[in-house]
């Protein structure tokens, strides 16, 4: 209990801080997720699709960001699986799902607002019970980086293949 209680102030610390690497301005989507240090399952997954560049890039995106405990809580050898460069199209089709083009603040969710996303199909928020993105809880909202926005989720949605 203490030390999810400790990971989870570091967490927020770490993301509480101005994204700002070394002084060089603000960073993108994916240095800001490598900062973290909670991302790594994602950032190994952005590789491996090769989506760094695209999510390094002018944006604005909105990231819906599910941690390494997310990943995790996906059943044993889901992640591995995915990962097999032959599961390179489902892999990119599950990571571009958890992306809209442009900047999405907490400010700006409805309840029932659906949003497109790079994938090409919507995902619908929920405010009842504290907001979600198809169920999955945004733990923590409205961490800005030079190309967008990046909001943390508890679980890792999945499209309809």
């Amino acid at each position: 209990m203490i030390r999810r209680t400790f990971l989870a102030m570091t967490t927020a610390l770490a993301f509480a801080a101005p994204a700002f690497a070394g002084g060089h301005g603000p960073k993108d989507i994916v240095d800001t997720a490598v900062g973290a240090g909670t991302f790594n399952t994602l950032v190994a997954a952005v590789t491996a699709a090769g989506l760094v560049d695209t999510l390094k890039g002018e944006g604005p995106f909105t990231v819906f960001a599910p941690t390494d405990e997310a990943f995790a809580a996906l059943p044993e050898g889901t992640v591995d699986t995915l990962l097999l460069p032959e599961n390179l199209e489902q892999l990119t089709a599950i990571l571009t799902y958890h992306v809209v083009p442009g900047k999405v603040m907490s400010t700006d969710l409805s309840e029932g607002l659906t949003a497109a996303t790079v994938n090409g199909a919507d995902v619908t928020i929920t405010l009842d019970g504290g907001a979600k993105v198809n169920g999955a809880t945004i733990t923590t909202a409205d961490i800005e980086a030079c190309n967008g926005v990046i909001h943390v989720i508890d679980t890792v949605i999945m499209p309809t293949m």
